[in-house]
This record gives C-alpha cells, sequence and structure tokens, in this order.
C-alpha cells in the first residue's frame, strides 16, 4: 500500500511538470537517499505536524495534534551523520478536538504554557539503517516543561524533488515513543498512559 502511494504521488507530481507534451521532470523526484540535493532545509509547517495518542481510560486510543511546527533540517545526503535537525513546537497550538481538552492541556497539569509555551528538539546523532538506506535512526534532545531528555526517533525518507507552486522538497515520515511522566506530565497516570505515541510528518523545502 505504501508503496502504492508513493507511485501515486510521483505520477501525479510528474504530470503536473509536463511542458510541451514532454514530461520534464520525472526524473527529478528520487525515492534515492543518495540524490537529494544537499543544503538548509526549513519545514514547510502547512505539511509538517506532530500526531501524539495516548490509551485513553482502557476505552480508547486518543489522537491530537501539535500544529504551526517550525523545523529547520541541515542536510547532507554525502554523509548523512553530519546532518542536523532542530525543532520547536508550540505547546499552544495543540489541537485535541476538544475546547475544554485544548484549555486543560495549557495548565500545571499539563504542559504548564504560562511557563513554558514551547517545547523544543535537537538532535545529536543520525544513523542511516545498513539494510534499507531509507530508514534512519534519530537520536536528540527533546525540552518539554523545562525538562530536557534523550529521545529516539525512526525516520523514513519518503522521496524528494520539484514541489508543487515551486521549489525543492524533501519529505520524511518519524515515529518515536516518550514516557509523559519523565517530563513531569504525571495528571491521570495511569487511567491516560504514560507513554505518548508520537508520529511526525515532515516536508521540507530547501533554502536557496
Amino acid at each position: 500500500m505504501r508503496l502504492m502511494s508513493r507511485t501515486v504521488i510521483a505520477a501525479a507530481a510528474a504530470l503536473t511538470l509536463m511542458a510541451g507534451g514532454a514530461v520534464v521532470a520525472q526524473a527529478a523526484l528520487t525515492q534515492t537517499p543518495s540524490e537529494v540535493r544537499a543544503g538548509a532545509y526549513a519545514l514547510d509547517s502547512s505539511h509538517g505536524k506532530i500526531t501524539w495518542s495516548v490509551d485513553h481510560l482502557g476505552f480508547s486510543t486518543y489522537y491530537g495534534q501539535f500544529v504551526n511546527v517550525e523545523a529547520t533540517l541541515n542536510l547532507d545526503p554525502a554523509n548523512p551523520s553530519a546532518s542536523t535537525l532542530t525543532a520547536t513546537i508550540p505547546l499552544t497550538d495543540v489541537a485535541p478536538n476538544s475546547d475544554g481538552l485544548k484549555a486543560h492541556l495549557q495548565t500545571p497539569d499539563f504542559f504548564d504554557t504560562a511557563n513554558h509555551p514551547t517545547a523544543t528538539f535537537v538532535s545529536r546523532s543520525v544513523t542511516v539503517d545498513a539494510d534499507d538506506a531509507n530508514e534512519a535512526v534519530v537520536v536528540g534532545d527533546l525540552t518539554l516543561r523545562g525538562v530536557t531528555r534523550p529521545v529516539t526517533m525512526e525516520v523514513e525518507f519518503n522521496q524528494a524533488g520539484p514541489a508543487m507552486g515551486g521549489g525543492y522538497k524533501v519529505g520524511f515520515d518519524g515515529e518515536a515513543t516518550i514516557k509523559r511522566s519523565e517530563f513531569g506530565v504525571n495528571f491521570a497516570i495511569p487511567a491516560v498512559s504514560d507513554e505518548v505515541e508520537l508520529h511526525i510528518e515532515g516536508e521540507f523545502v530547501l533554502q536557496e
């Protein structure tokens, strides 16, 4: 299913870049990491967010999102371990599909945004999978509520190439698991799970 979706995306992007009846940029779209252009990238915040989920009282898996995330990626495809990622997450821009919960999340029970309005992530290492160059492990420091803890994120490279509307873009998905208690967020544990699953979506635009 994932391969099919990638194929459809690549075909659609190629069709949008036709000129004079000739496909001019299909080859420029790549799913090979070594072919990606090196440089400094900035997250396209309209196509980049963090979805979180927790076990809610055993009845369901509850989902919410952080939006308006800002991030920079310094990408070196020739030497991936030299690549770096930094991100800033505005904790007031949380979308839990409940106005009451959104307000509660701002309080000291959870994020305490009056004192800690943002969370940050700064990578410390990038290690490409020896068997699959499209996958990597990114280890970095997450700071939340003034507490900094190491976090390991599994990242998958999707594709790179010309973006609709212009520019050059590279896309990734990532997953990580954290324990909120390690950051001082203890409210309603264990009724609401301590473990929080994070899914990260990122489309980065090359800064030229």
